[in-house]
């Protein structure tokens, strides 16, 4: 029995990386729509009909239409959108926070956590879960992406050899502090309010690091306590805590690109300290995740398909 497996937006930077990741897989059959078609409802809606697995890679709207067109339809839909992360009826996909894992695998209607989430969400629920911050705790976090998590519009500007001065620089964007990933992020780890948010795009192509400040002040623990909690949290194969994850006093945030797992980290001392997750935007951040989600659905590995350093 081959798996149909149908990607929505498969033009999109997620959707490709999705498709290069399922390409070399002889569990799975691929169905395509030509170029000519992609976007037609009647050619998708038959698609999602044939497919036993639909990555939705699409905007909001599009991703909440292909969902209504699929309503009567036994496919798992596993949605990379913002659309339907905080929607209760759905599963979240991030199968190594609480009892997630048990509630994907019985779930078809699967929301893929947002890149960013995804680290921040890595760090807190843990600590939040276990008492060592509290849920009314007033956070920040601040967190690097390559440019490749703005799509294909802002790969062209950055890929352009005459691109402006400006794009050589880190960027700070969502300064108004209403950037659509902080309602997961708070929905996800129990915290009261959304954190302090200052993500950064920078001139490479791929790679995140999350990382959140905190004092001994906002925590009941030492720094080896938080790194014992990481350490019996994170168990397995696709994130995993590192005790000595930096390069020499450095920690860049490329190191994970191209890849679909996650090192978790504290660094700092019992005063001061940064907890620090690394990943690829569109490993663990998106496509990767997304390929996990389906494995976990179809009963097979978790790592069936990805790139796990």
């Amino acid at each position: 029995f081959m798996t149909k497996v149908f990607i929505d937006g498969s033009a999109g930077t997620t959707g490709l990386r999705i498709y290069e990741r399922l390409g070399n897989r002889s569990d799975l059959s691929l169905i395509i729509l030509p170029d000519e078609i992609r976007k037609n409802p009647d050619a998708r809606y038959e698609a999602l009909k044939e497919s036993d697995v639909a990555f939705l890679c699409l905007p909001d709207s599009a991703a909440i239409e292909a969902v209504e067109m699929a309503k009567e339809l036994d496919t798992v839909i596993i949605d990379t959108s913002t659309a339907h992360r905080t929607n209760d009826s759905w599963a979240y996909g991030f199968p190594e926070i609480k009892n997630l894992r048990e509630k994907i695998k019985a779930s078809k209607r699967i929301a893929n956590p947002g890149c960013h989430a995804s680290g921040f969400i890595a760090l807190i629920e843990p600590l939040v879960s276990s008492g060592i911050i509290s849920k009314d705790a007033s956070l920040s976090c601040f967190s690097l992406t390559g440019y490749s998590g703005g799509g294909k519009n802002m790969i062209a500007d950055y890929d352009n050899p005459e691109r402006k001065d400006a794009l050589l620089a880190p960027r700070m964007y969502g300064i108004s502090q209403s950037h659509k990933h902080l309602p997961e992020m708070v929905k996800l780890t129990g915290i009261n309010s959304a954190p302090v948010f200052c993500p950064i795009v920078s001139s490479y192509y791929a790679g995140m690091e999350v990382v959140i400040p905190l004092s001994k002040n906002e925590t009941k623990a030492s720094l080896n306590d938080i790194k014992e909690i990481y350490k019996n949290y994170y168990t397995g194969d696709i994130v995993k805590f590192c005790e000595s994850a930096d390069d020499g006093g450095f920690v860049s945030a490329g190191d994970f690109a191209m890849r679909d797992d996650m090192q978790i980290s504290v660094f700092g001392n019992d005063d001061r300290f940064t907890l620090v997750a690394r990943y690829d935007n569109l490993g663990k951040g998106a496509s990767g995740a997304a390929i996990q989600n389906m494995n976990i659905v179809l009963g097979i590995d978790e790592k069936s398909g990805l790139n796990i350093g």
